[in-house]
């Protein structure tokens, strides 16, 4: 029997969509586009580091934005219990730079996400992505050091890492995903989550 790591999703499971909320703060509708309506991501991340560019937006600003978002209601909380039984982690393809201001707020939980690159006047020049097919490398190498894995996530890049748990859950999830994988249980309410947790640790 392995030791059990929760693995977390981050936006749209405990803290809303970062570029959208962002864009939303800053008040430049033009970040709101995220994979569904690009998804050559390289090409959309490009495309945002040159609009924050355009705005003379360097990476203080962009944390002082986000830093006026907040996790979504009853995530904390959801968040705190779930660490009272098991080890978590949130792994998520946002940059550790921008997830700061949110992880603050959620008691300084563990992520495991990706990095900007960032120029010393605090322009933000690039990113660096941390691995291939992050949420799945990780979840399977979680497992390959002793480790079950019990996942949730709401959207498409999250069902690797959860078809690859031990258990797996999707949360507030879409009505498609939630049709095109009936075999997978899915929540809307963090209590629900937190219960199927427990009951598949």
């Amino acid at each position: 029997m392995g030791m059990n790591v929760a693995c977390l999703d981050l936006e749209g499971v405990l803290v809303p969509e970062i570029w959208i909320a962002f864009s939303e703060e800053s008040g430049i509708p033009e970040l709101r586009r995220t994979t569904r309506d690009e998804p050559d991501y390289d090409k959309l991340m490009k495309w945002r580091l040159g609009i924050l560019e355009e705005h003379g937006l360097g990476l203080k600003e962009i944390q002082e934005t986000i830093s006026k978002i907040d996790p979504l209601p009853g995530a904390k909380e959801f968040l705190d219990q779930l660490r009272d039984v098991t080890q978590t982690i949130i792994i998520s393809d946002t940059f550790e730079q921008f997830a700061k201001p949110l992880m603050e707020k959620l008691g300084m939980p563990t992520i495991f996400c990706n990095t900007l690159e960032v120029a010393p006047d605090g322009k933000i020049t690039g990113y660096k992505m941390r691995c291939e097919k992050s949420k799945l490398t990780t979840v399977k190498a979680l497992q390959s050091c002793g480790f079950d894995t019990i996942a949730t996530g709401d959207s498409f890049n999250d069902l690797a890492m959860i078809q690859a748990s031990k258990a797996g859950f999707l949360f507030r999830s879409t009505e498609q995903i939630k049709a095109d994988y009936p075999d997978l249980p899915a929540y809307e309410e963090y209590s629900d989550l937190l219960a199927a947790f427990k009951a598949a640790l």
